[in-house]
């Protein structure tokens, strides 16, 4: 039984592994984010470490009601002062690792959600 209407017409993740993420069948090696409106683009950090208040407030800007945050290979929360700029704009923040916030992504944006994944991508 189909509970879920297919959506063709967004971004989805097609597969992940250890250092990469398969965003529509294309192979990516870096930190991302992709939206359900089909927005893609390069998120500058290569580790948790590096993220400042700065990568959030960015994503503060997005077009949608939902950030799902994926943290890496481990699930690791970010400063709560960092989510002002989301609050502000009435974005929720779910925070997860990153296998954990593709498959999340997917079943969001398939459902027809206003969603964003910024995705951490670290190295081995």
């Amino acid at each position: 039984m189909k509970l879920q209407p297919d959506r063709p017409d967004t971004l989805s993740v097609t597969g992940y592994g250890v250092g990469w993420i398969g965003v529509s069948g294309e192979k990516i090696s870096h930190s991302l984010v992709i939206t359900s409106l089909g927005d893609k683009f390069d998120w500058d950090c290569l580790q948790f470490s590096d993220l400042t208040p700065r990568h959030f407030e960015r994503l503060s800007q997005l077009p949608v009601e939902l950030l799902i945050f994926g943290s890496g290979t481990q699930l690791r929360f970010i400063h709560l002062e960092w989510l002002s700029p989301l609050m502000q704009r009435g974005i929720g923040l779910e925070t997860m690792d990153t296998f954990a916030a593709c498959r999340t992504f997917n079943i969001l944006a398939g459902e027809g959600r206003k969603v964003a994944a910024a995705l951490l991508v670290e190295q081995p």
